[in-house]
């Protein structure tokens, strides 16, 4: 059927081929080239093979990436159709030595110039999806323009899905998160490259958002933000969803040059639970373990596991930060003092930290920092070694994204409304004052 031949010369458009052959479903294979493509769904029953050398590249014209309702940020709207858009599906498999490319240039340097605008929506659009979601203004956002609507597609988002297996090829240039499995279950991760350049802005590695029994395995991450992140919803539309994060393992992993390692949150809102994480480095990342949210956010965090991680280079290998400040404009969330417990509090606790090392830290050590109305409990540290870097060192409130703490000079363990904690066999050299206790 010559209407489904693939041209891989980079500059033909396969985009009606290509989701014609996935339509048929079965397997795909595709040849060594570079195919160009605009926006593809993928259903149930689908393998798609690439030969090395094979590149599945998307063509970055705004609008083609229709409307599709799904989360963007934590939150159920209508936004860009992602470039790979595995849907409703199950028993699905994407692996082989090619690359599936974002061509996420032409997405960055916009959203850059948008992110800062004061003035709301204004292109045609933008408009578009603010017509769309009706109440946006009060959503909230981690920072990748919900405010102006320029709500750009991840690359590849598994929605939905179950028995999803994605492994051995090099994803790269997204134009905002890269591999974001959300409400799906019984996913494997394995063997991935996931390259965006350090400057690309929202182009978080891996987010696993409200799913289930979960791998990530063996794969190596250098993006321009979070490197593998957990989430479950952002306030009141996740505390709605009830659909929580859970039962995920992360082992075997590389970090480079994110904004964190092994991240939990910022979108906390219906819960994670039951992760361990081990095994991985952690290199030039600038937090190595970082959990983070806000009241607003809610959710409950528990029985969390990092175990056997090397992090070096960071400015900080260790944060646990309820005060995180990114896309909110609520003075009332950085209070010190107590405020009323709510379903948007957020709580944490079970939380193990075993045979951990973080090398030439540059603004600290560790911070872990609850909440005075709800502290951070039961948290156990064991055999874990600090040290702080003789120089390049930067200001300890780098550490993390925060807002509402006081500044502090002391480089060492800083802990705040946190009980129930057990370190054992723990040093931390190059601080001065090794912990900092602070309530």
């Amino acid at each position: 059927m010559a209407e489904y031949l693939l041209v891989g010369d980079g500059k033909t458009d396969n985009t009606a081929a290509l989701q014609a052959l996935l339509d048929m479903k079965g397997k795909l294979v595709l040849l060594r080239g570079e195919y160009m493509t605009g926006p593809l769904t993928v259903s149930s029953d689908t393998e798609i093979e690439f030969e090395e050398g094979a590149v599945l590249k998307f063509i970055a014209d705004f609008d083609r990436y229709e409307p599709v309702y799904t989360r963007w940020e934590g939150v159920q709207c209508w936004c860009m159709h992602p470039c790979l858009f595995i849907t409703g599906a199950s028993n699905v498999r994407i692996h082989g030595k090619g690359v599936i490319d974002g061509n996420g240039a032409s997405w960055w340097r916009t959203a850059s110039e948008r992110r800062n605008s004061s003035n709301g929506p204004e292109s045609e659009l933008e408009k578009k999806f603010a017509a769309l979601n009706p109440g946006y203004e009060d959503q909230p956002g981690g920072g990748g323009g919900r405010q102006v609507q320029f709500l750009r597609p991840p690359l590849v988002q598994i929605h939905r899905s179950c028995d999803v297996t994605i492994e051995d090829v090099k994803i790269t240039n997204s134009p905002f998160w890269t591999v974001h499995p959300v409400f799906s279950d019984r996913l494997t991760l394995r063997n991935l490259v996931i390259e965006n350049p350090a400057d690309a802005p929202n182009t978080d590695g891996i987010d696993i958002e409200s799913s289930t029994n979960v791998t990530v395995d063996s794969c190596f991450v250098h993006v321009g933000d979070d490197g593998i992140a957990l989430k479950s919803g952002s306030g009141k539309s996740g505390i709605e969803d009830a659909a929580p994060t859970s039962n995920v393992r992360i082992t075997n992993c590389t970090v480079k040059a994110a904004h964190g390692g092994a991240v939990i949150g910022s979108e906390t809102a219906a819960g994670i639970s039951n992760i361990e994480v081990s095994d991985c480095l952690f290199d030039g990342t600038d937090r190595g373990i970082r959990i983070k949210s806000r009241r607003g956010r809610g959710g409950v965090l528990h029985d969390l596991v990092f175990r056997n991680l090397t992090m070096r280079n960071n400015l900080c290998p260790l944060v646990v930060n309820m005060f995180y400040r990114c896309g909110c404009s609520d003075m009332s969330c950085f209070s010190l003092d107590p405020q009323p417990v709510t379903e948007e509090t957020p709580c944490l606790y079970n939380l193990e930290i075993t045979d951990c090392r973080g090398y030439d830290s540059r603004s600290s050590a560790a911070m872990i920092v609850g909440l005075p109305e709800k502290k951070v409990s039961n948290v156990r540290i064991r055999d874990c070694y600090f040290s702080v870097a003789s120089e390049g060192l930067r200001p300890v409130s780098e550490s993390d994204m925060y807002l509402g703490l006081p500044e502090i000079e002391d480089r060492g363990i800083r802990l705040r409304f946190v009980e129930n904690l057990d370190m054992e066999n723990v040093h931390v050299e190059g601080a001065g004052k090794e912990v900092i206790l602070e309530d």
